[in-house]
């Protein structure tokens, strides 16, 4: 009869953990993903890419494929430059024998990456776009431990980046037009967060039909608000999302 007992018990609490599985990419997948990292693999609560990798395969199936589709390295002779990789990953889904393909882009250089890293563009950016490729097939909201800048401030170097390409005559205008390097910043930062360009443009209360019709100053304002979505300062609205490289 004690056998029979445990048997039973074994049972419900083997049915009980099947039950609690939440479905795949709903509200409480999320937390369910994020209570499998060991606590090795989380820096500042932030899964690197190798904890990604062993958590995407025990969770969802044999990768098949893991390699970078596209490298864009950096032709700067006198530094590191900037670097810019496409990383994809195939799974064998649920070992069902059905291939899911998941990629995403990073691109890497010395305003968004700390030194030790920066010096190695290509390969950060490589390790970076996995990480993005990872978190997109596990569905869960939160920048890996390698897409962080910890000892940088992003905006600030931003912003000198864009004064020197201010006018011959030294004057910077914060009411002038937008400037080409503004416009590549704001391009590439909605594309490393999968944001929809124009939406993002017009999310606030001015409406602009084209983003040359965007004020310096106003440009500055958004490449703060795009660094606070990054660093999950600010949660980014649903309906911007979705990057459209044919957006110009």
């Amino acid at each position: 009869m004690t056998e029979e007992f445990f048997e039973v018990e074994d049972n419900v609490a083997t049915e009980e953990q099947v039950e609690t599985t939440p479905i795949y990419g709903s509200q409480e997948w999320h937390d369910y993903i994020m209570k499998k990292f060991e606590k090795r693999e989380l820096i500042d609560g932030n899964p690197t890419c190798a904890g990604l990798r062993r958590v995407a395969e025990d969770v969802l199936g044999s990768i098949i494929v893991s390699r970078p589709s596209q490298v864009f390295p950096s032709t700067d002779p006198n530094g590191p430059g900037r670097a810019t990789v496409v990383f994809e990953v195939v799974f064998n889904w649920q070992d069902s024998g059905q291939m899911r393909t998941f990629s995403d882009v990073a691109d890497v250089w010395h305003g968004n990456t700390d030194d030790l890293f920066c010096a190695h563009p290509v390969a950060t950016a490589s390790t970076r776009a996995e990480g993005r490729a990872l978190r997109k097939a596990l569905k869960i909201r939160c920048l890996s431990a390698e897409e962080l800048t910890r000892k940088k401030d992003v905006e600030s170097i931003v912003r000198e980046s864009v004064n020197a390409g201010k006018t011959v005559d030294g004057e910077w205008n914060e009411d002038d037009s937008i400037s080409d390097p503004q416009i590549n910043f704001i391009d590439a930062k909605c594309k490393q967060l999968d944001i929809n360009v124009l939406s993002f443009i017009n999310s606030g209360s001015e409406q602009y039909g084209s983003i040359n019709d965007i004020s310096k100053k106003k440009a500055s304002q958004m490449l703060s608000t795009l660094n606070e979505y990054q660093n999950k300062k600010r949660k980014t609205p649903k309906d911007i999302t979705g990057y459209d490289s044919n957006w110009r």
